[in-house]
């Protein structure tokens, strides 16, 4: 281990890749075709909303907004993971682990802030759609969806200065990518103030997004048990997908909280590796199937955008 301080400290090991010889080639096709599926899946329905003006409604702006989300989290590990696979030694320079920590956490906080404000929007469409469309305004939208990046940017860009500065006295990181906690347990000064807002900045990813969703689905719900058949149907239509995609996001946020902060050597190596991995590879993975095959809206748009482009390719044919 090295002995050093920050201002001299130029790179961190990457200590929880295996040797696995010749198999990095296989692992290295399957996680770029798995990269290559997130990019395609996610950048097509982005296009689907952007062109089809019946989907310019505030439901699909959101998606919209989740679905670049995907494209920014996957970015900011798949590129890393190709390369690190590849290479015999597993090294990362301080200035692009920063950088991914940033762009991981960021990642993780604008999906939580997105999904809550996904929420609030299906609330009141589904108990007060008398007032939505004065309530969820165009404007409104926007306004949301600039705070929910501008609050995730700002909020992780804190967190950032505080682990720059640090005096650090090691650089293995047990990881396959960076991670911020792992990060400060190589620090040899003081890390109070890091700890109290890490501990902070967790309640605020998590907790703060957390209430306006149990608010917005325990109103939801109330009114499927008290409403028309109709109305229950059309809840579950469209809060089918974001349930879904909140438990699996949290799942894979509870699984990355618990490996930073605990043991888990007795947990066999692939098991850890995969978990370490699910937040920000089976969630970019999930919600174009989820969006893109629960709401028929969305089906209808990418059939006749597809329809469309056949048309236009035979046209030029002839």
């Amino acid at each position: 281990m090295m002995r050093n301080s920050t201002l001299t400290l130029t790179y961190f090991i990457l200590g929880a890749y295996l040797h696995v010889g010749s198999l990095r080639y296989f692992y290295f096709m399957i996680t770029a075709m798995v990269y290559i599926t997130i990019i395609i899946s996610n950048t097509s329905l982005i296009v689907v909303i952007c062109m089809n003006r019946s989907l310019h409604e505030p439901m699909y702006l959101f998606l919209c907004s989740l679905f670049v989300n995907e494209l920014y989290g996957s970015t900011g590990l798949f590129p890393f993971l190709l390369v690190q696979i590849l290479s015999d030694v597993h090294t990362v320079s301080t200035s692009l682990c920063f950088l991914q920590i940033f762009c991981l956490y960021t990642y993780a906080s604008v999906e939580f802030c997105n999904l809550a404000v996904m929420s609030y929007d299906r609330y009141l469409a589904i108990c007060c759609p008398l007032q939505y469309n004065s309530r969820m305004t165009s404007s409104k939208v926007f306004i949301f969806i600039i705070l929910l990046w501008l609050y995730s940017f700002v909020k992780f860009l804190i967190t950032l200065s505080l682990n720059i500065r640090l005096t650090l006295c090691g650089n293995i990181i047990n990881s396959l990518y960076c991670r911020n906690y792992l990060v400060v347990k190589l620090a040899c000064s003081d890390t109070e103030v890091n700890n109290i807002y890490g501990l902070f900045g967790v309640v605020h990813s998590i907790l703060v997004p957390l209430l306006p969703i149990l608010f917005s689905y325990t109103k939801i719900l109330k009114v499927c048990f008290s409403g028309s058949k109709q109305t229950r149907q059309k809840a579950v239509s469209t809060c089918t997908p974001q349930l879904v995609s909140l438990l699996n996001f949290s799942f894979g946020c509870c699984f990355e909280i618990l490996q930073s902060r605990f043991d888990m050597s007795g947990v066999p190596t692939v098991l850890r590796i995969i978990l370490s991995l699910y937040f920000v590879v089976l969630q970019p993975l999930l919600n174009p199937v989820m969006y893109g095959m629960q709401m028929s809206k969305m089906r209808s748009a990418c059939r006749q955008l597809l329809c469309h482009k056949m048309l236009s390719v035979d046209k030029d044919g002839l």
